[in-house]
């Protein structure tokens, strides 16, 4: 069996020791004689293992007592409804900073439930390109909350900051990250936010789960007739089981968790092997001629690092060589095209290096 460097922005890489290990208890979890697929959500060994996934994380990130996490269903884009219905239901404007598809997406989501909404900052107007400043964000003075995407995947444009802002009076305003493509590749301080959410097929395991953080004194928010599935204080007393979740993609994502410490050593080892990552890409396509990358350098995605061919009639050839090649999924999204490095967590130095050695080679003979 031969493993290929998978460069998909989603669903990603897995770590491979997490993948043999889930392979070894894949018919007898820990000697009971079953798969944890087949486990009962309220079984004692499963709830052992969702609590453990969630102390790891916990640890991992040191999140505060004040936060509730919740493992759920639906992906990151069912957030985009789930937010509003449990942040507004005392009043207020959802507030927005629009830098690329997903944070339309989150937008677009609420003003078709019928919710007040404002964009406090856009970087549409430079073709998503660069974050709006923090000095230019305008938020409304009775905004409830402050919603933005850290990482937008598709376009490959990260913030460099955290947005943190404070009514008039010098109240914080509860500040919502979507941060499906860039948790867990560094530290994170989670008492910046009040709300963190992330698709798992990324940084977190396979796709089905959808992990949320909400701190304590948002909970109990909810507008009239939100149902029972989407209430984060309902949610958080069942301990995510108000249905049964996704148990298997629970279980995967502990197994993560656990290689994050154990293997690769915490957070700021990931973050400084992330961080080298990028910067060898960036490098190899800034000293050339024939890649380039349009995102401004204090802006440019570590996960996430699209790049185009200097003749776009080349594309063709360029991926099918690179997939021969075990170089794999390194088109890019059909709304931008070209191509597109995802660089996860799972996606090892040196798949980034053979990338590497690839394209100059396809530049020395096409260019």
């Amino acid at each position: 069996m031969t493993r290929h460097y998978n460069f998909c922005a989603g669903p990603a890489a897995l770590p491979t020791a997490v993948l043999e290990r889930a392979q070894r208890e894949m018919l007898d979890y820990q000697g009971r004689g079953l798969s944890v697929m087949e486990m009962s959500h309220r079984s004692d060994e499963f709830v052992a293992i969702a609590e453990k996934a969630e102390a790891d994380l916990r640890a991992l990130m040191s999140i505060p007592d004040n936060y509730r996490v919740l493992f759920l269903q639906g992906g990151a884009s069912l957030q985009f409804a789930m937010l509003p219905m449990n942040l507004l239901g005392k009043g207020g404007r959802a507030n927005f900073i629009q830098t690329g598809i997903w944070g339309n997406k989150a937008l677009a989501e609420a003003r078709e439930l019928g919710f007040d909404c404002h964009v406090a900052g856009e970087s549409e107007t430079n073709g998503h390109t660069e974050v709006p400043t923090l000095e230019s964000l305008q938020v409304s003075d009775d905004a409830a909350y402050l919603h933005y995407t850290a990482n937008e995947t598709i376009g490959g444009l990260e913030f460099d900051y955290v947005p943190a802002l404070t009514r008039a009076g010098g109240e914080a305003i509860p500040l919502v990250c979507d941060m499906s493509s860039s948790i867990l590749s560094g530290p994170t301080d989670v008492s910046n936010f009040g709300i963190i959410y992330a698709g798992a097929q990324k940084n977190i395991g396979p796709a089905g789960l959808t992990l949320v953080i909400v701190r304590d004194d948002l909970l109990g928010r909810t507008v009239p007739a939100t149902p029972s599935l989407f209430d984060y204080q309902k949610l958080a007393e069942a301990g995510s089981m108000v249905n049964t979740p996704p148990t298997y993609a629970w279980y995967l994502s502990g197994l993560v968790f656990e290689w994050l410490q154990n293997d690769v050593g915490g957070l700021a080892a990931m973050d400084a092997l992330n961080q080298r990552k990028a910067e060898k890409l960036y490098r190899a396509i800034d000293e050339s001629s024939f890649y380039s990358n349009p995102i401004a350098k204090r802006n440019r995605s570590r996960m996430n690092v699209p790049f185009v061919l200097a003749d776009s009639a080349l594309d063709k050839a360029f991926l099918r060589e690179a997939d021969a090649a075990g170089l794999l999924n390194l088109k890019g999204h059909r709304s931008v095209g070209g191509m597109r490095a995802s660089l996860y967590n799972a996606v090892p130095e040196a798949a980034v290096d053979a990338l590497i050695a690839f394209m100059h080679d396809f530049e020395q003979r096409k260019g």
